[in-house]
């Protein structure tokens, strides 16, 4: 019985959400692109020529966002360029390069970094969530695990002026993700987006500019 009013009360919400409703109007996949539309908004992320690493991209709202800002030219072709990655399968979005896959894999890593060809990434987004068991714990240490992986691979592709921005959740370990975070960029945030709902745990965390011999 209290999964079902639970699940009433979540679909009627959903239904009533100005963010889901707006998402339809403007033909995204999922509310979730207005999160990274505020951010990008007031820090100005992306930029047409970038090279973009996208982790965690499924259902692909956030891949949408990306392709119509970096735009395209007289051919059609991408200003710049979008690398996604999921365990999920995506549907296509034009000129967005999609992999499936799961990231925490040593394969799934090697064969993004071949698709870069060594070039330097001026944009990391992460919106990687875990499988949650409801062990707080065991979930806590998933939920750092991604974020580590995150700022990893960061580390070795960042270009000099790059970003990086992460979904996390507040937890045992966000303090400990977030000193991490402030150990290798000069600039750490943490953020919270209209778009996320107040009763979420889930933060974001936008680190700006590697420091010097961090990686």
């Amino acid at each position: 019985m209290k999964k079902n009013r639970f699940s009433k009360k979540w679909l009627n919400e959903h239904l009533h959400d100005p963010f889901v409703k707006r998402a339809q109007k403007d033909n995204y996949r999922s509310r979730a692109v207005y999160k990274l539309q505020e951010i990008d908004e007031d820090h100005r992320l992306v930029r047409p020529g970038q090279l973009i690493v996208e982790l965690g991209s499924a259902p692909g709202a956030w891949s949408q966002y990306l392709a119509r800002r970096l735009g395209s030219d007289a051919a059609g072709a991408l200003k710049g360029r979008v690398v996604a990655l999921d365990l999920l399968p995506m549907e296509p979005v034009e000129g967005v390069e999609f992999v499936q896959g799961d990231f925490r894999e040593a394969e799934m890593l090697r064969r993004i970094e071949e698709m870069l060809a060594g070039r330097r990434v001026d944009l990391v987004l992460s919106d990687m969530a875990p499988n949650l068991s409801g062990i707080a714990s065991a979930d806590a240490a998933r939920v750092e695990h991604l974020a580590d992986l995150a700022l990893e691979f960061a580390g070795n592709w960042l270009a000099e002026d790059g970003s990086l921005l992460i979904k996390t959740f507040h937890s045992g370990y966000f303090s400990q993700i977030v000193a991490r975070y402030k150990q290798r960029f000069q600039s750490v945030k943490t953020l919270k987006p209209k778009a996320s709902r107040e009763r979420s745990a889930e933060v974001f965390v936008l680190a700006m500019h590697p420091k010097p011999g961090a990686n």
